[in-house]
């Protein structure tokens, strides 16, 4: 559990020193996903930095919208983002989810350091 309020001892404080992010809590969620596709939702949203509840729903939204799917492992889901899929906004248009994630992409942490760009191997 210690790295579970780390986690969102992390995420609250830079929260609320700033008011605003770059990207949204969809683009947050989508990250940590396709980052650690097998992740429970109450640990995708201590990373975040939001309720479960929010996370639930924009998990949701994206499977409706096919941004995202899941596949039921016994007692678990594993999540899987649909690359092909071209971002919503007209001025993003031209990109894809996929292009999107690897630049945002990260290596899951081990536990012994904070998580990393994919690229530093």
């Amino acid at each position: 559990m210690p790295r579970l309020q780390s986690a969102q001892q992390s995420a609250q404080k830079n929260a609320s020193s700033a008011p605003w992010t770059f990207l949204t809590n969809h683009t947050h969620v989508l990250v940590v996903l396709y980052c650690e596709p097998d992740l429970v939702l109450r640990e995708v949203a201590a990373r975040i930095g939001i309720t479960e509840r929010a996370v639930q729903r924009i998990v949701h939204e994206l499977e409706e919208e096919g941004f995202l799917e899941h596949e039921r492992l016994g007692r678990r889901n594993r999540y899987t983002v649909t690359s092909g899929k071209h971002l919503r906004h007209p001025v993003e248009s031209h990109s894809t989810i996929e292009e999107l994630l690897e630049v945002l992409a990260y290596q899951p942490d081990d536990g012994a350091n904070a998580a990393k760009p994919r690229g530093n191997q």
